[in-house]
């Protein structure tokens, strides 16, 4: 192996690393957002909601009723 092909392996392991923590954070904030919205009152869950993204607010919605079918 050459210092370049330890270079670029390097870097890809590094961007690879990034790209995974980024994701499981993404991941671990939704989780804590639905766990917060299953909390309040229906009232102000459909005040946050309306003003998110379209597509996330469904998201989050669908998150919702799978986690607390009751909600």
């Amino acid at each position: 192996m050459t210092t370049t092909d330890l270079i670029v392996w390097g870097i890809s392991a590094i961007m690879a690393i990034a790209v995974g923590w980024s994701r499981y954070v993404k991941h671990t904030t939704r989780e804590k957002l639905v766990t917060e919205l299953a909390a309040m009152d229906q009232e102000k869950r459909e005040k946050i909601l309306s003003r998110l993204n379209p597509k996330e607010a469904i998201e989050l919605r669908e998150r919702l009723m799978r986690r607390f079918p009751s909600q």
